[in-house]
């Protein structure tokens, strides 16, 4: 029993030598295989700031039209939602007793003229004094004054579109009785929108008349419409600490209505600057950093300050120089010192990503 185990160590000991010199061993210091990466040479490339903010759409134009006298509605011409010309009869209001009135007031019109040219004639002869001349001239104003003032009472009952635009819902009906102030329907300009938009006064310096901005609504995620800057408030609201701008937007067909929220991302002038893409981008902490392929094929850790982001590409202020060519895919198995074998390189200088 006692020399049983006494043998154990030897046995252990055996068997351990053993392992050591088994071919399936790795060899001690041998080199790993280099690490497989796509690359990217980085270049300067144009870039534009975009200064977000939300507007409110309003019309071209726009006006509710109203009744300015007291009288019953005769007859409508139009209908909800009618695309209508400047000029166009929308309403007309009862003028019966107008349209006599006028009859009666061109007839004595037409009377004083004729009494007006013969009374000139007989001046001319000398068998009329000056006198009755100028009563006859009197008679004549005051006649086509009264023409006049009655074609205006006509005027007033009829209600005409003051510009081309679309038409809101009808409110009055034939036989309604309206009075001033009465809204019969409303009309805007919806071919070119108004979009009012506040921005941050510390943003003030970057914006202009003229610069470009493009907006979308929620109704229609899909789609962008562009437009430009066209004015810029003189004053800065004390309470908001913002300034009101104003960007024109063309809607042809019509599909921004006024009252709409729309966002807004206005576009400064383009700068050159160092863009790579998010993807090389490795987060430690607060820092960020890309690897940096050196001559020799191994990468070094570069700590690098980020900027301003947009679609899959950010923009580096330090950290990186034109021309160096950083490791996109395979980060997540690197180290400073690591060696790779590019599989693919891309440049820089492609096609710039939209905004």
């Amino acid at each position: 029993m006692l020399k049983r185990h006494l043998l154990y160590p030897f046995v252990f000991a055996c068997i351990a030598l053993a392992a050591c010199k088994s071919p399936q061993a790795p060899a001690t210091g041998a080199a790993q295989p280099p690490a497989k990466v796509t690359a990217q040479i980085v270049q300067l490339k144009p870039w534009s700031d975009v200064i977000e903010a939300l507007g409110t759409a309003q019309a071209n134009e726009s006006t509710v039209l109203t009744a300015k006298i007291t009288e019953t509605v005769r007859k409508v011409n139009f209908a909800d939602g009618q695309a209508v010309s400047a000029g166009d009869v929308l309403v007309e209001l009862t003028s019966s007793q107008q349209a006599a009135q006028l009859k009666d007031a061109q007839a004595m019109a037409r009377d004083a003229e004729r009494q007006y040219a013969r009374q000139q004639d007989l001046v001319k002869q000398g068998t009329v004094s000056k006198a009755l001349f100028d009563t006859a001239t009197a008679t004549r104003d005051s006649s086509s004054a009264k023409v006049d003032a009655i074609r205006a009472q006509l005027a007033d009952r009829v209600i005409t579109a003051p510009f081309s635009g679309v038409l809101g819902l009808r409110r009055v009906s034939p036989g309604t009785l309206v009075t001033p102030g009465t809204v019969i329907t409303t009309l805007d300009d919806v071919d070119l929108i108004k979009l009012d938009f506040s921005v941050p006064e510390t943003l003030l310096g970057a914006l202009a008349v003229g610069q470009q901005v493009q907006a979308m609504t929620a109704a229609w995620p899909e789609r962008r419409w562009e437009g430009r800057i066209t004015s810029i408030d003189s004053r800065v609201d004390t309470s908001s600490r913002s300034v009101l701008v104003r960007a024109e937007i063309d809607n042809p067909e019509r599909v921004l209505r006024p009252g709409m929220l729309l966002s807004v991302q206005v576009f400064r002038a383009p700068r050159e600057v160092l863009v790579v893409p998010e993807i090389a981008l490795v987060q430690v902490g607060t820092d960020s950093y890309v690897f940096r392929i050196k001559p020799d094929s191994s990468v070094e850790q570069v700590r690098v300050v980020a900027g301003a982001r947009r679609r899959g590409e950010l923009e580096v202020r330090e950290g990186l120089q034109p021309g160096d060519r950083i490791v996109l895919d395979g980060t997540v198995k690197l180290r400073s010192g690591s060696r790779v074998a590019v599989q693919e390189s891309t440049a820089a200088n492609g096609a710039t990503a939209s905004h």
